[in-house]
């Protein structure tokens, strides 16, 4: 397992930037849902755990293990959920941004320089933020809000898999596996799918 380090943190904070917010996005490729993402802010004592790293490289009982342990130790957290009515009307470019600038303006403590995993963020300065490739993997404080928004949008998927039984969203969280797609098959798309992703072929 590839695991992050402070290396860009650290180069900020001798920069002068005091609280820097790692942003990550969970559920942009699912087939229903809503889009998730979290702003985290670490303290500069933050010691990374062991077999701490990107979200989707950990097993549930450790990833929510992981999550709660950032919650207590983070200077500020933020989670910040999208909904699918939003994503089929305005696209989920649109949406993820809308839910990276909620999750930034939802910390208690205003960051001063954005971490984010591949995107900038729309309307926030350039000169504020950086965009890495696979940076959840790379910075810890970006695979922190990774781990925290994978556990929350694991659980609403859960939830919701009581709601729609039919469709298994408890197991593979709205994403296009074959169980997936033959469900949707057979019983169509319910309330929550994005049909704005023109799946209507995977009803043929």
């Amino acid at each position: 397992m590839i695991e992050p380090s402070l290396d860009v943190e650290k180069s900020l904070w001798k920069r002068g930037y005091k609280h820097i917010a790692g942003i990550d996005e969970v559920g942009r490729g699912s087939w229903a849902g809503s889009v998730v993402a979290a702003a985290v802010i670490l303290p500069h004592d933050f010691k990374i755990p062991e077999n701490f790293g990107d979200s989707k490289q950990l097993k549930p009982r450790p990833r929510e293990k992981m999550a709660k342990i950032i919650k207590e130790i983070a200077i500020s957290w933020s989670i910040a959920e999208v909904p699918v009515l939003i994503i089929n009307r305005l696209g989920i470019g649109w949406a993820t941004q809308m839910a990276f600038r909620k999750s930034l303006k939802g910390l208690h403590k205003k960051a001063d320089f954005v971490i984010v995993d591949a995107f900038h963020i729309k309307h926030v300065n350039r000169k504020n933020q950086k965009a890495i490739k696979k940076g959840d993997q790379k910075c810890a404080t970006v695979a922190a809000a990774s781990i925290i928004a994978k556990v929350y949008r694991d659980s609403l998927m859960k939830k919701l898999s009581k709601k729609y039984p039919l469709y298994g969203f408890g197991k593979h969280k709205g994403y296009g596996t074959r169980n997936h797609q033959e469900a949707i098959k057979k019983f169509g798309f319910c309330q929550i799918h994005r049909t704005s992703y023109n799946l209507n072929y995977l009803t043929v």
